[in-house]
């Protein structure tokens, strides 16, 4: 039976899913084994050592990878494509990277070469073409929250434009290395889309997000002169960035272009309740379904027998 392993491998984990011809998903692996954990030159044994301990009845030859295995202090770069860009053409720019015994693809990243709001992106072009193998007609702007936020203006598999806002990054700096962390402590967000604090930091954000940096601060003064530290702090600072983010991306966006939310558990609740506040109606795709039907996809198309 021929298998192929399809490969999410981000800054800060790594997800292999082993399929067989039909895309049924016959194996999982995760670990914490992201790009920033890693040399250049520890790529492969880490693949190596993943694929090992998979049944060798099924153990493939046939890798594909998304994300930042790409990237240029990644395993290999996978050089970006500019856009407007039509997602079904990204699996024959894959990359092939020479691995003794397999066969290796990377697919590459997007750019925005504007000298003037350059932008780049990797992973998130294969949940986009999975979002849009699932609805090829889709016209949207889709939301992608993480540790760098992505907003993507989606036109019938066509990648016109997007967006990055450094939203969860800055998170936690500012809840460990600015003044903040004295009052957040080593706590962290509730994840309850419905806590007061959270919800509180949205609507304030929301409707001025031009006073963000001040909004800030009230955090600290809230500890000093209310006791609202610990977790309620971690809440509101949440509420604030995501918020902040949320009403950016809605800035130019007409009320009537649909927005579809691309994530997976509590910063998709948390987003989809940021949006449902800014008077937004949300259409919700599980992230990891989404990347693995665009590497499915990928995969038919670069081995099609």
């Amino acid at each position: 039976m021929t298998t192929v392993a399809l490969v999410d491998w981000g800054t800060s984990s790594f997800r292999l899913w082993l399929i067989d011809r039909s895309g049924a998903v016959l194996a999982e692996r995760r670990s914490e084994e992201g790009m920033s954990t890693l040399a250049p030159d520890r790529f492969e044994p880490v693949l190596r050592a993943h694929l090992s301990a998979l049944d060798p009845a099924v153990r493939p030859v046939r890798v594909v990878i998304c994300g930042m295995a790409g990237a240029r202090q990644g395993w290999r770069e996978a050089p970006y494509r500019p856009v407007p860009v039509a997602l079904d053409a990204l699996p024959e720019a894959a990359i092939c990277v020479p691995a003794a015994d397999l066969d290796v693809r990377i697919l590459p990243g997007l750019s925005v070469p504007d000298r003037d709001a350059p932008d780049v992106l990797r992973g998130e072009e294969t949940q986009l073409l999975g979002l849009a193998l699932e609805d090829p007609a889709l016209d949207g702007l889709v939301a992608m929250p993480g540790t760098h936020t992505k907003w993507v203006r989606l036109e019938k598999g066509v990648v016109r434009g997007f967006s990055t806002v450094m939203t969860g990054e800055l998170f936690a700096l500012l809840s460990r290395e600015s003044l903040l962390r004295h009052t957040i402590g080593d706590c962290r967000p509730s994840g309850d889309p419905e806590s007061p604090a959270f919800t509180a930091g949205l609507a304030a954000a929301l409707a001025a997000p031009a006073r963000l940096t001040g909004l800030l601060f009230g955090i600290r003064a809230g500890g000093l002169l209310h006791g609202a530290t610990g977790v309620p702090a971690a809440d509101r600072l949440s509420g604030l960035m995501i918020g902040a983010d949320v009403a950016g991306a809605l800035h130019d966006t007409p009320m009537d272009v649909p927005v579809i939310l691309v994530a997976s558990g509590g910063l998709a609740d948390a987003y989809a309740a940021a949006l449902a506040c800014a008077g937004r109606t949300v259409r919700r795709v599980e992230a990891d379904d989404a990347v693995r039907r665009g590497l499915t996809h990928a995969a038919g198309r670069i081995w099609p027998a």
